[in-house]
């Protein structure tokens, strides 16, 4: 039975712990909400409160990032370890989409708020299968590698920051996937793996939709408050996110996105060390 509102869906997925059965979950109620939005009779956002943390499946260990192994990319255990770690990349993106549906859900926003964060959710849900699916074809799976236990430190950090959260998580953790993916789909292209060269481009073509959302809504809510976008954005990336951003960055695909590079260029190491200097 399909829950009564959106926010009981995000917490059936937030706390289904399977990642296959999380994206299964996933796709079912995002069907459900648009095929519900068609009709003019979506369900109501509701008041079900999302956990602290989503439920997640025994394997894989979750490390310090300073104790994940590192492997070499040019080799076929490397590339594995790739694989890996989008796909948690991915199994988390599903969690934080659907945390933010329900976590602020009494704040007003409109109607294609939730529609672009439950499309998002979707596609993430079919990006962690995807990947799932390249493992598996290598006689790997998710949870056989040490992955990054720092992945849900934003949803964390900016758990009662509305703005904080469109900040960190589309507009500076997604966007960086922008810039590493064409590296990756190369390497893989040089390994001859067409399976995996054609998974990643399905992520790359849509992760530029996720950061465009983060900086659509964030710019909405600017302009609800009458704040400066830039300034806003430098704030909050400086209060949530722990570290600078680091170049290069895939000027072309975030500007596609919404992203201006005085946005995060003054947020890197070089222009903070021009600012002390």
């Amino acid at each position: 039975m399909i829950p009564k509102t959106l926010s009981d869906m995000a917490v059936e997925v937030l706390t289904t712990a399977d990642g296959r059965d999380k994206t299964a979950l996933s796709r079912k109620h995002a069907a459900a909400w648009f095929s519900a939005r068609e009709r003019g009779s979506p369900p109501p956002l509701g008041h079900s409160v999302p956990p602290d943390f989503p439920a997640r499946p025994a394997k894989p260990q979750l490390l310090d990032p300073r104790d994940v192994p590192r492997r070499r990319p040019g080799t076929a255990a490397g590339r594995l370890a790739i694989l890996h770690a989008v796909a948690h990349i991915e199994l988390n993106a599903v969690d934080l989409h659907w945390d933010i549906v329900a976590r602020f859900a009494d704040v007003q926003m409109p109607p294609g708020f939730y529609d672009d964060w439950v499309k998002s959710a979707d596609e993430e849900s079919k990006h962690f299968n995807l990947i799932c699916d390249c493992l598996e074809a290598h006689g790997s799976h998710y949870g056989a590698l040490a992955a990054h236990a720092g992945m849900w430190r934003a949803a964390e950090d900016t758990a009662s920051d509305f703005m904080g959260r469109l900040a960190v998580v589309p507009m500076v953790l997604e966007a960086r996937g922008l810039d590493v993916t064409p590296g990756m789909i190369g390497l893989f292209e040089k390994a001859g793996d067409t399976q995996a060269v054609e998974a990643l481009r399905v992520i790359y073509a849509e992760e530029v939709h996720h950061v465009a959302y983060g900086s659509k809504w964030f710019h909405f809510l600017c302009g609800r408050h009458d704040l400066d976008p830039k300034e806003a954005f430098h704030s909050l990336v400086r209060r949530y996110f722990h570290g600078a951003l680091k170049p290069p960055f895939n000027e072309e695909k975030r500007a596609e996105a919404g992203l201006p590079p005085d946005f995060y260029w003054p947020l890197t190491d070089t222009a903070s060390g021009a600012a002390r200097g």
